[in-house]
């Protein structure tokens, strides 16, 4: 046992979360899957870790990046450390049925093989307590339609960072329209060149930014929805 373990081993568990969060903010995936496995030993369920010691650490990776106060590379090793507690709680989460606070299926438009910031927006969701189905790079819109399809997700998700595949984002929309399926579902644009104006024109719910922004929009138009649904 490394002397890191014996002190986080030795905090009550209030403090020990509160290090968890700081210990995803820099990154440190050693201590994240410490962190985790202690807080399940004391008898934490896996979706009370997930939400105070995960969700709420990158809650707050999030809030810095917004702020320009973090960059991609500190919000990845975040993202990583993150991932690491993800894998101890993923299938005690899928053991208890706890349900997620929602689904997103997300992938680069077709001719794009840019996935750093996309692969960043996905790690943001699951840190906020989504599930996500990332199809990667270079996606026709064969492969959304057949995922849409299987995995019923409350989100689209569509990356772009050439000028040129940009407007494919478009094809899949109007495709969605055509088949009556588009207002079955959230989409979320995003990617270096564009903007507010043209995720508008092309019929997307929303423009987001950064992954930071993302993780926000994401989570506010679910619960809107299920809001509106519900009345």
């Amino acid at each position: 046992m490394s002397d890191e373990e014996i002190d986080l081993a030795s905090l009550p568990d209030d403090e020990l979360v509160s290090q968890m969060h700081d210990d995803l903010y820099d990154g440190l995936a050693e201590e994240i899957v410490t962190g985790t496995n202690l807080l399940l030993e004391r008898g934490w369920s896996a979706d009370r870790v997930l939400n105070d010691a995960l969700v709420e650490g990158m809650r707050i990776v999030g809030i810095d990046f917004r702020d320009g106060i973090l960059f991609v590379p500190e919000v990845l090793l975040a993202a990583n450390a993150m991932k690491a507690g993800m894998e101890i709680l993923r299938p005690l989460l899928a053991e208890t049925g706890v349900e997620r606070i929602g689904k997103i299926v997300i992938g680069t438009v077709k001719g794009d093989i840019h996935d750093i910031g996309k692969n960043l927006v996905a790690m943001m969701l699951e840190g906020a307590g989504f599930e996500v189905i990332d199809l990667g790079i270079n996606n026709p819109v064969e492969n959304y339609l057949a995922a849409l399809e299987e995995h019923e997700p409350d989100i689209l998700g569509m990356s772009a960072l050439l000028t040129t595949t940009m407007p494919y984002m478009k094809v899949v929309i109007d495709t969605m329209k055509e088949k009556g399926i588009r207002d079955d579902y959230i989409v979320l644009v995003g990617g270096a060149p564009l903007n507010e104006e043209f995720g508008k024109a092309i019929g997307a719910d929303a423009y987001c930014r950064d992954a930071a922004v993302a993780s926000e929009t994401a989570q506010a138009l679910v619960l809107a929805r299920r809001a509106a649904a519900a009345r």
